[in-house]
């Protein structure tokens, strides 16, 4: 790694920084914004039967290809990767901003989708590229501060632009970011990679983006579009898991493999996923059912109800800020099990709410949590990048955040049907709503809990990584 002066957006690496700053922000605003502008989409194009696809297909998307761009990141370097990636997601939003029908605009989110799959993984590698893992622990908080203000600003541009301009800006605003952070990558940022003569795995590639798409469809759809029980419900699952199975054989063989099935034999590499996994399916749990409980038993409107959640998102990069004091000081085992403990006190304070409780009380627990997922999520991402060489951080870190993915899909499923459990119709009372809730914060305690034994197998000091060096390529800002 060259040795770049300076940390801040001032710096020397400032304009990269502020680039993938700003490619992260595409991913994250892209996220929020098109909640609050549905009703404008529907009422000008139609399709509302149609309308969770918009969501569910991006996801999709997304979470099946970062795996594959993690490992061609690897292969052939940061920057083709996420010049491709936000090219994609550039001609993604151009084609959802035309849209003529529903089913078009659904499509082009696919578009979206795999270029966002490929910007969350590289841009996360490339801060592993051009820091070292104390200068790491600085940087951290520019980034994460990106996921706070895109929470804010995300849904308030989506209603801005629904109520004074047209829905369609909602996706052109993307033109001017994308052309900006390419051209500022394209310009500023340099690789030396001695890329040899790489082997792309095709086979394992298909093999596991058909599985992979399959599974969380499974998930995602089951007990929704049809009964888990169900002849679809089989077929899909059934062959998503023999498209995996054949996939692990493939990979054995290969001589690049697309995931290299080591990632699953580490024991940090496991625990730092795992805490993914639980990571996803919290977020996915409060996200969906905080604003339902919050609006629908306290009473209150849907602004009252995003109030409730903010603080969640906003906790957490506030604490992502700290948490690289804490851990150069204490370690990533100290620091991940400080916020493991924290996310543990919030879902379980969650477990007192009841149809009284006001709603100040509802956003200090979000709090909490959030504060703990800030003080968990950043210093097991950068010891899993740190125990790798560069050859290895692409896939490495695309592994941990598609593992936060399938949480959340994991969590669409377990926590619809303990509400679909609970509820039995169409017009749940509050009481049935809060027992519902209820249950699903349950839920989540135990798997506070689960991470809790995970946090405590990663590594106890973060010393032995900080004199780390790249050594098969040089990151430079120029």
């Amino acid at each position: 790694m060259a040795a770049n002066n300076g940390i801040g957006l001032r710096s020397e690496r400032g304009p990269i920084l502020g680039a993938i700053m700003l490619a992260t922000g595409l991913v994250a605003i892209d996220s929020t914004i098109i909640a609050t502008a549905v009703p404008s989409i529907v009422k000008d194009i139609g399709g509302f039967s149609l309308f969770p696809w918009l969501f569910s297909i991006y996801l999709l998307a997304q979470a099946v290809s970062v795996p594959i761009y993690g490992k061609l990141s690897d292969l052939f370097g940061r920057k083709p990767v996420i010049i491709f990636g936000i090219g994609l997601f550039l001609l993604g939003s151009i084609l959802c901003g035309v849209a003529w029908g529903m089913l078009p605009l659904i499509i082009f989110r696919i578009v979206q989708g795999l270029g966002a799959g490929a910007i969350m993984p590289v841009t996360i590698t490339m801060v592993g590229d051009l820091y070292t893992v104390r200068e790491r622990a600085k940087v951290q908080g520019y980034v994460a501060s990106v996921w706070g203000i895109s929470s804010v600003v995300g849904p308030t541009l989506g209603g801005v632009f629904s109520e004074y301009v047209s829905w369609r800006y909602i996706f052109f605003i993307n033109i001017p970011l994308c052309l900006l952070a390419g051209f500022t990558i394209l310009r500023r940022f340099h690789e030396r990679i001695d890329r040899g003569q790489p082997h792309i795995d095709y086979r394992g590639a298909a093999l596991l983006s058909t599985g992979l798409t399959l599974v969380i469809l499974g998930v995602l759809e089951g007990g929704q579009e049809w009964a888990w029980v169900s002849v679809a419900g089989i077929v899909v699952l059934g062959l998503g898991a023999a498209s995996l199975v054949a996939f692990t054989f493939v990979e054995r063989t290969a001589a690049e493999p697309v995931l290299p099935l080591w990632v699953f034999r580490r024991r940090l590499l496991i625990s730092s996923g795992l805490l993914s996994v639980g990571v996803g399916a919290i977020l996915l749990g409060l996200t969906s059912y905080v604003p339902t409980y919050v609006q629908d038993v306290l009473g209150t409107g849907p602004l009252v109800a995003g109030f409730a959640l903010a603080p969640l998102l906003m906790g957490w990069p506030i604490a992502a800020s700290q948490a690289g004091k804490i851990y150069l000081k204490y370690g990533f085992r100290f620091t991940a099990l400080l916020g493991v403990a924290l996310v543990l006190l919030g879902t379980a304070l969650m477990l007192l709410l009841n149809e009284h409780s006001p709603v100040l009380e509802v956003a200090l627990f979000c709090l909490i949590i959030g504060f703990g997922m800030g003080f968990t999520v950043s210093p097991t991402l950068i010891a899993a990048q740190s125990s790798v060489s560069w050859a290895e951080r692409g896939v490495v870190t695309a592994n941990n955040i598609f593992l936060r993915s399938l949480g959340s899909s994991l969590g669409v499923a377990v926590f619809g049907a303990i509400a679909n459990a609970v509820i039995n119709s169409g017009s749940p009372d509050p009481l049935s709503l809060t027992h519902a809730v209820h249950r699903i914060f349950l839920v989540q305690v135990i798997v506070g809990v689960l991470m809790v034994a995970m946090a405590t197998l990663l590594p106890r000091a973060a010393n032995e990584f900080l004199g780390e060096e790249t050594k098969s390529t040089e990151a430079v800002a120029a």
